[in-house]
């Protein structure tokens, strides 16, 4: 098995036509390890949720190639790339998407019944204990607060035990000490559980927990740091970033 949870060789992602043409992915190569917690910083614009999408096969990217758990999505149809999505990564999004109908319990199990499987009712109720939430499986979303609604979505990225987990501003609706809660659960999943995180944020203390960071800026990387860095060094590199667009 390869060490690479996810590879992105020379993407490029354009949109429009003519002057009205813009380049959001400049040829990015970057690899994200197994077992690893991954930050993607920069300016607004700098292409981190669109870096984000391609590598998870939301979008296509104009030219270039990128490699999911050992496989290629390059050539994939739109119908396996759904199931690669499904079976093998997991997301967490600031917006949660939770299915406002259903239980916790139900939102939880949903991926794995669209996928036709049946979810054993343990390893659902020991998904929404592993996140604190053992006493609120029958609960609607509206039932639950802002970060116990995200922590059932972190709960739903977990059941399928993916390659990767893809979380793209996933404390951004939340106030600091549910932020905490929801980056500990994430930096859980990479020291007890193995699994790889690549977290698109905008806030250094996000971006603190990660083991590395990719500092982005007019769709290409323009840092890449595997030492941890402070929430202050981080601010002080994103608004050299922000200083450097303008």
């Amino acid at each position: 098995m390869t060490t690479h949870a996810v590879v992105l060789d020379k993407v490029r992602a354009a949109y429009g036509t003519g002057d009205r043409r813009s380049v959001a992915l400049d040829g990015i190569s970057v690899t994200f390890e197994r077992g690893t917690f991954s930050a993607v910083m920069g300016p607004s614009g700098s292409g981190k949720s669109t870096l984000l999408h391609c590598a998870a096969g939301l979008d296509r990217p104009t030219a270039g190639s990128v490699t999911i758990d050992g496989t290629v999505l390059d050539d994939l149809t739109e119908d396996e790339l759904t199931r690669l999505r499904r079976d093998r990564i997991g997301f967490v999004f600031q917006a949660f998407n939770l299915v406002s109908s259903l239980t916790a319990e139900q939102n939880v199990a949903l991926p794995a019944r669209l996928a036709g499987r049946r979810p054993a009712a343990a390893d659902v109720t020991a998904a929404l204990s592993a996140v604190g939430l053992a006493d609120r499986l029958r609960h609607r979303p509206s039932e639950l607060s802002g970060g116990e609604q995200q922590r059932v979505a972190v709960a739903r990225a977990l059941i399928s035990r993916p390659a990767v987990v893809f979380a793209d501003e996933p404390t951004g609706a939340l106030d600091s000490v549910t932020s905490r809660h929801i980056l500990d659960l994430l930096r859980a999943l990479v020291d007890d559980h193995q699994q790889t995180v690549v977290m698109v944020t905008h806030d250094p203390v996000a971006a603190a927990r990660a083991d590395r960071i990719v500092f982005l800026a007019d769709g290409r990387i323009a840092d890449d740091v595997r030492a941890p860095l402070g929430a202050e060094e981080i601010a002080a590199r994103t608004a050299h970033l922000v200083e450097g667009t303008c």
